[in-house]
């Protein structure tokens, strides 16, 4: 590395190998808790679920994050997705198992999987 614009172009080339994409306001937006509970209820391997799956179907219009507390710690791991014009959708106690038909059926075909929502859950929405 001998200039900034070397790591800066490092940064990019690994940004899309990875899967995460940053691309303006239009995208949806799949946001995993990765404070010390979800970290502690299994939010990596859930992370590492969206991150590959939304590669594998080359979703180039959904960017995958990761956030702190989102403040429901009983319910991790906790996924937001965020559509432009349409309300959150809180998945909660996500596993990577989940996560194919989330994105499938959510993602993919704009129908959000009701059963894993925080509302499905008993909890207050």
């Amino acid at each position: 590395m001998k200039s900034l614009e070397e790591l800066k172009a490092l940064r990019e080339q690994m940004k899309g190998k990875v899967g995460i994409r940053h691309d303006g306001d239009s995208n949806i937006r799949v946001v995993v808790g990765m404070a010390t509970c979800g970290i502690a209820a299994g939010a990596r391997p859930v992370l590492a679920a969206f991150t590959d799956e939304v590669a594998k179907r080359g979703l180039t219009h959904v960017s995958v994050g990761q956030t702190g507390c989102i403040g429901i710690c009983q319910y991790e791991p906790v996924v937001e997705i965020f559509e432009p014009g349409k309300e959150k959708v809180t998945y909660v106690k996500v596993t990577p198992e989940m996560v194919p038909a989330i994105v499938s059926q959510h993602i993919v075909n704009g129908s959000p999987v009701t059963e894993y929502t925080i509302g499905a859950s008993g909890a207050q929405s």
